[in-house]
């Protein structure tokens, strides 16, 4: 590929190992993980602090899970997306951040058997998406059922 003036444009690292199928599979789903495990420490009654060096060399104690993934450095795609997923839900609701991470977690741990079991991703996504229409279904239910009693 070629830029401005007939310039090469470095698109990939010469480093880079690119990995396809299962491997890549795994991979993407071990470094989301690693970004959820990062963050669950922080959330709850019982949260724990975390020690960051910031840039300027300084020590920073906080228990917040978005500034957390603000400060971290990662370069794997998956993780990356992980870290971009928690941007958008503070900027759209501007709570939630650490829960959408610790779920976006475990669910792909929730997939990682059934891609074992050579189940398609968009198998388990539609399973996943029939699971949120009947999360979603039965709280209509629930509470159409209680105003029916009221």
């Amino acid at each position: 590929m070629q830029g401005m003036q007939g310039m090469p444009v470095t698109i990939l690292n010469a480093n880079t190992k690119r990995e396809q199928g299962r491997k890549a599979q795994q991979g993407n789903i071990a470094a989301a993980k690693a970004v959820a495990d990062i963050i669950r420490t922080t959330l709850g009654p019982r949260s724990m602090l975390k020690m960051l060096l910031d840039p300027n060399g300084s020590i920073v104690l906080t228990n917040d899970g978005h500034a957390i993934l603000r400060e971290i450095d990662v370069t794997h795609p998956a993780a990356k997306s992980m870290i971009q997923l928690s941007r958008t839900q503070d900027e759209e609701v501007g709570d939630g951040t650490t829960s959408v991470i610790i779920l976006a977690g475990e669910l792909l741990q929730a997939a990682e058997p059934l891609l074992e079991r050579n189940l398609h991703p968009t198998v388990i996504v539609r399973g996943y998406t029939r699971a949120l229409e009947d999360a979603l279904a039965g709280g209509d239910a629930q509470r159409g059922a209680e105003l029916h009693r009221h």
